[in-house]
C-alpha cells in the first residue's frame, strides 16, 4: 500500500468543482469497517462522520442516503423524505456494481450513476464531516454545504440514534 495518500476520483470531483478539502488517511481493519471505528482513527466524533448506504425506492429506484457514523438509517423517514411509498436497503453484493465502490470504501460523490443523494440533516450542524474517499483507507473532509452542492444532496430526518446494547 502506498505511504502517500493517492487522490480518488471523489477527490479529483471536488477538485473538478473547485470545492476544497482534506484527505485524511487511516489504517483499515476487514474486520471493523463502521463508521465508529474510521472516526476513531482520524481522531472526529462519530457523529460527524457520515456513511453512505445504497438503498433502492419503489418509485426512485436506487438512491443513496448519507447518515451520521453513531446512527441507523430510518428508511421510513427516507421514503417519505424521497417520495417513495417503500425503500429498502440493497443487498452487499449489489453495492459495487451500482456504485462502483467496496463497502467501508461507499461515497456519493463520483459513483457509477448519479442517484438522488438524500443526507441526515444533523451534518448542518458541523463546519466539517467526513465521508469516505471511495477507498478504505481515506476519509474526505468538507463543508457540509460544498459536500451537499457536490452530490445535489437533499437533507432531512433520515437517522435515528443505533440502539446501546443491554
Amino acid at each position: 500500500m502506498p505511504s502517500m495518500t493517492a487522490k480518488t476520483n471523489a477527490a479529483r470531483l471536488l477538485d473538478r468543482l473547485g470545492i476544497p478539502y482534506e484527505l485524511r488517511p487511516y489504517q483499515v481493519d476487514p474486520e471493523d469497517l463502521s463508521a465508529e471505528s474510521v472516526a476513531a482513527k482520524i481522531g472526529f466524533p462519530p457523529e460527524q462522520v457520515f456513511k453512505t448506504l445504497v438503498a433502492r425506492g419503489d418509485v426512485t429506484g436506487v438512491l443513496l442516503a448519507v447518515v451520521p457514523g453513531d446512527c441507523t438509517l430510518d428508511l421510513k423517514a427516507l421514503a417519505k423524505l424521497s417520495g417513495d411509498r417503500r425503500v429498502e436497503t440493497v443487498p452487499l453484493k449489489d453495492v459495487q456494481p451500482l456504485t462502483g465502490y467496496v463497502r467501508g470504501g461507499v461515497t456519493a460523490l463520483a459513483c457509477k450513476k448519479a442517484y438522488p443523494v438524500f443526507v441526515d440533516e444533523t451534518l448542518e450542524l458541523f463546519d466539517v464531516i467526513s465521508i469516505s474517499a471511495g477507498v478504505r483507507g481515506t476519509q474526505l473532509l468538507v463543508t457540509p454545504a460544498d459536500y451537499l452542492r457536490a452530490v445535489s444532496g437533499h437533507t432531512g430526518p433520515i437517522a435515528t440514534q443505533k440502539q446501546a446494547p443491554p
